[in-house]
């Protein structure tokens, strides 16, 4: 191992909207289509098509950002530039603390999926997840110019599966199950709102591999509408199948895609909808495994992370500390869930407001960041305004970033003390941190 300047630049632009899609095509389209038709019936299809268009602004916002500031911190960065150093790591913490929870809980649904339809036990689960994590993160540790290759193959499977699932549920759907369309009120369509809003989270993690670009303006910008269009479409479309063949209601929201799938394959059909949940699941783990181990390395370059945490591999020349961290922390994370001293529910209820948090942070950067473009800013404010109308409801989550907070202020207090005896000791001054 051995420390450098800077990651090599070795993503290009179908690497980087395989990238983005994989981030945040997740594990919802397996069972936020059907959960949302549960919650408001077909006027679900109003929400998906709200919040399609509300995120927009907010995937832009972070194009915009890592077009005109590309850097290994991401997010972390674009807050350190506008609000400081302290705020901006402290956002970094926010989302590097995200990923050892959120990555486990991907693969645990990914796995679930796949059990689900095989009717395999919880055995087989846990092994299976420990295969996707373990994908998600050899594959950071060869680079990302691999990682890019293998995501664009994996997003290419996923999407021929989704438009031959939603193809083969065009001759069942009936015009009947359309009505009555908003069966549990139009409440219920915010509520649903609610909901669809994870789904549509993740352009964040690439805004930390910008570094890598080969051309930051166009992968960043060009790449992340082509992305938004494209999740977009699927998410909708999938909704679509739903609500038309009422997947949700014969066979249940969570396992309502299966159902669709076996109809066009038959027997095949629930080996095939596992499998795609398992590479659902894969590509997002490879996109937030690549962010946070690059925001590891980029906070470690900027001292508010441990020195080890920011080696690089001698022969990848990837951050490879930042990827044991993450070793370190899935272990914690699996260990918790296979004991039985933590649900899957509760583990998902975690990253909440941690991920939330570090949208508000790089939602306000972008408001001064792009000052000198009026779209930018008005996209920023629109991204800023949404967010923050969200994050009330994370309930008890909000507790975890406040533990992060804590701890941070904890050490930085710890080693400015520890700074001051040294300096007393060796007769200088003491600086101000």
């Amino acid at each position: 191992m051995a420390n450098s300047n800077q990651i090599p630049k070795t993503i290009g632009m179908p690497q980087a909207i395989a990238l983005y899609i994989g981030a945040v095509l997740g594990s919802g389209i397996l069972i936020v289509p059907g959960l949302a038709a549960e919650m408001a019936g077909p006027a679900s299809l109003l929400a998906w098509g709200f919040m399609t268009l509300l995120v927009l602004p907010m995937a832009l916002t972070m194009g915009m950002l890592s077009a005109k500031f590309p850097n290994a911190g991401g997010v972390s960065h674009f807050v350190t530039l506008t609000f400081g150093r302290r705020a901006g790591a402290l956002v970094g913490w926010f989302f590097l603390m995200s990923v050892p929870i959120g990555a486990p809980v991907a693969a645990i649904t990914g796995a679930g999926y796949m059990t689900a339809a095989m009717g395999w036990g919880e055995g087989a689960r846990l092994a299976i997840t420990i295969i996707i994590l373990a994908a998600g993160l050899l594959t950071n540790v060869i680079g990302m110019k691999l990682a890019g290759r293998l995501q664009i193959a994996v997003v290419l499977a996923i999407t021929v599966v989704l438009l031959m699932a939603i193809a083969a549920s065009w001759p069942n759907m009936k015009v009947s199950h359309f009505t009555p369309f908003a069966p549990h009120g139009w409440v219920s369509i915010g509520q649903a709102a609610a909901i669809l809003f994870w789904c549509f989270i993740g352009w964040e993690a690439v805004s930390h591999l910008s570094e890598e670009f080969t051309d930051p303006q166009r992968a960043a910008i060009k790449g992340i509408r082509v992305a938004a269009v494209i999740v977009g479409v699927l998410y909708f479309l999938t909704a679509l199948a739903t609500v038309g063949t009422q997947s949700y209601i014969k066979a249940g929201s969570d396992a309502s895609l299966v159902w669709v799938i076996s109809r066009l394959l038959g027997r095949f059909g629930a080996l095939v909808a596992g499998m795609t949940g398992i590479f659902i699941c894969t590509a997002t783990i490879i996109a937030y495994v690549g962010a946070a181990s690059r925001l590891a390395y980029a906070l470690s370059r900027q001292g508010e992370a441990p020195k080890w945490m920011g080696l690089l591999s001698k022969r990848y020349q990837t951050p490879i500390g930042g990827i044991v961290f993450l070793v370190f922390c899935f272990i914690v994370v699996l260990s918790l869930y296979g004991s039985g001293a933590m649900s899957l529910t509760t583990l998902i209820q975690f990253p909440n407001a941690t991920f939330i948090l570090t949208y508000l942070g790089g939602c306000a950067a972008g408001i001064r960041l792009l000052k000198g473009s009026f779209w930018g800013v008005a996209i920023s404010l629109v991204s800023f305004i949404s967010t923050a109308i969200v994050f009330p409801f994370v309930g008890w989550a909000i507790g975890y970033p406040f533990a992060i907070v804590t701890v941070y202020w904890a050490v930085r207090k710890l080693r400015n003390k520890r700074h001051g005896q040294a300096v007393y000791q060796s007769g200088g001054e003491t600086l101000k941190p």
